[in-house]
């Protein structure tokens, strides 16, 4: 963890990239929180644009529409409601209210999130309560509805029940960090009568920690995939030496270790994390455990990819990220042994690579520290991932087994649909928004809310396309916002696809259909950009070879009358 002192120097570096604003409103002193935040975005390579609204400022901040921080036009506005502030106002209200404290003040919390959406486009960064257990009746406390640890848990709860409805609100959890680091490093008395800080100068990198993992989870930088190895990792001991009865694995001694990695592995997979296995092993004894230890909690159906052979780690993962096609900075690669992580590190820069303990039973404990997978939406389509790539490694066989591309792309008998937005599609088309990077043609974020804004508005045409074939369903695979700029013209607002699904002429069809609409609805041109990130260079010429025409900086048009119909092996979908 870096320093409070690191954080700040960090925070007078120039960043390139794309600007995030971001405001800082408080009912505490926020200052060197917004310091610490914006040093640590730098840190991170985020090119952070930070507004510090002065001390307790929310309602007026809020409430005026020519406010500063509402000038700012921030993309994010961080809310911090300390503990210490509402312990201090709990106080001053009689015993018989105190009852209710809770359900007033998630009432002015729900007030400060209609403010913010109603006057503004930002996305709102809640922090959650810290606990102050005042001891007013010891531990009897925790029983009386009056009391303020009742409260502020209950106050806790209620926060997150109308979190769960609002799309454009996102968590963060200061007081697992409190109960982390523990009380007395989290919180400093004396900083904050003198000075109103609401965490200690110690403290605070680990919350501005917090607050850049959501920030970069909303911008689209998330992790997608855990690659295993076996020996000592997910089991104790060596498979090949000491065979199946032999490794540590259960509830029993060290394998109870290994048992709970496991545990916390496959519930990745069930939120969407893609698992692959990369091990130095025979294949057939590295797939035994898996299919025939009657104590693994991970099975054959779980991986994605399982690759077990002699080569090298790195030329392995190179081949499982092929397989997958994901960018390899969205990958973590878990290996007890340190030459091998060594060699990862080094041949592949891009990938996460954990420096695990020597002992296995801190291995689950650091690898939650670092809180890899933080998530910016869920949808619960992602539970079928696992079963897509897998039916992906089935066509990969197949492709195999033919000489022309097109013969192959018939046999797969794919069907195609195009539909407008519906409410049903709103969360994983906001998903697809703040994931996709690759082939993503102007990168633009969407909020769940923002889709459905969309998707009520006349003045677009919202279109989502889901792709099956023979082997399967590979769901909804792209996006696309066509924006009305007039009665003529139209401009591609939001083109974006999964790569599950490149080569297969997704792309083409995507094209052809959207002509089609655009033509039926009486408009001559359509026009388009292409914004250039570090990660979508592989579409920077599609335009160009879908039939669009160059226009300068990356501009594009295209004429319906001039279009001349994609050839593609998808059928539609009556």
């Amino acid at each position: 963890m870096y320093t409070f002192r690191e954080l700040q120097k960090a925070a007078k570096k120039k960043v390139d990239g794309k600007e995030v604003r971001i405001a800082v409103l408080g009912n505490c002193a926020t200052q060197f929180f917004s310091n610490a935040v914006q040093g640590y975005s730098k840190k991170v390579g985020m090119n952070v644009n930070l507004y510090d609204a002065d001390y307790n400022q929310i309602d007026a901040q809020l409430l005026d529409r020519n406010s500063e921080v509402l000038k700012f036009e921030p993309d994010n506005i961080i809310l911090w409601l300390g503990t210490e502030k509402i312990y201090e106002e709990f106080l001053d209200i009689n015993l018989e209210e105190r009852n209710g404290f809770a359900d007033m003040y998630i009432q002015k919390i729900l007030h400060y999130w209609e403010l913010i959406e109603k006057n503004s486009h930002a996305r709102i960064i809640q922090l959650n309560f810290c606990e102050i257990d005042d001891k007013v009746m010891g531990n009897y406390s925790c029983k009386v509805e009056s009391t303020f640890i009742y409260q502020i848990r209950k106050l806790n709860f209620l926060l997150q029940e109308k979190m769960k409805d609002r799309k454009s609100v996102y968590p963060v959890d200061i007081l697992s960090i409190q109960i982390k680091i523990g009380e007395r490093d989290f919180y400093d008395a004396p900083l904050y009568y003198n000075a109103k800080m609401n965490v200690s100068i110690n403290a605070l990198p680990y919350l501005a920690k917090a607050v850049v993992d959501v920030l970069v989870a909303i911008n689209g930088n998330i992790k997608k995939c855990v690659i295993c190895d076996l020996d000592n990792t997910l089991w104790g001991g060596i498979i090949g030496d000491d065979g199946m009865g032999g490794i540590q694995i259960g509830e029993l001694g060290a394998g109870h270790a290994f048992t709970n990695l496991q545990r916390w592995i496959k519930q990745l997979k069930e939120y969407g994390i893609i698992l692959a296995i990369c091990s130095k092993n025979n294949e057939d004894t590295a797939k035994e455990p898996f299919e025939c230890h009657e104590e693994m909690v991970l099975r054959m159906n779980d991986i994605a990819l399982f690759v077990a052979n002699w080569n090298d780690k790195a030329t392995n993962i190179k081949m499982i990220q092929k397989g997958l096609n994901i960018g390899m900075d969205s990958i973590i690669f878990l290996d007890d042994n340190s030459f091998e992580r060594n060699l990862v590190r080094n041949l592949i820069p891009e990938i996460e690579v954990p420096e695990l303990p020597e002992d296995p039973a801190l291995y689950l404990e650091y690898i939650q520290e670092q809180n890899y997978f933080e998530t910016a939406s869920y949808t619960g389509e992602n539970m079928d991932r696992t079963k897509q790539y897998q039916a992906e490694f089935q066509r990969k066989k197949l492709e195999l087994s033919f000489t022309s591309i097109d013969d192959y792309l018939k046999s797969l008998n794919m069907i195609g649909t195009v539909n407008r937005f519906e409410p049903m599609r709103y969360a994983r088309i906001a998903q697809l928004t703040q994931r996709s990077n690759q082939f993503n043609l102007r990168t633009i974020r969407y909020t769940e809310d923002e889709i459905e804004k969309i998707a009520e508005d006349e003045s677009y045409i919202p279109l989502y396309y889901t792709l099956q074939d023979k082997f399967g369903e590979h769901g909804l695979v792209s996006v696309l916002i066509l924006q009305v700029k007039s009665d003529k013209e139209v401009f591609i607002d939001t083109w974006l696809m999964s790569c599950r699904v490149l080569k297969r002429g997704m792309e083409e069809f995507i094209i052809n259909e959207m002509v089609e609409i655009v033509g039926k609805n009486g408009y001559e041109k359509i026009s388009a950009e292409y914004i250039p990130t570090s990660k979508n260079k592989m579409v920077e010429k599609i335009y160009e070879k879908m039939g669009f025409s160059f226009i300068g900086e990356n501009h594009y048009e295209l004429y319906i009358k001039n279009y001349k119909k994609q050839n593609v092996f998808i059928l539609k979908e009556d």
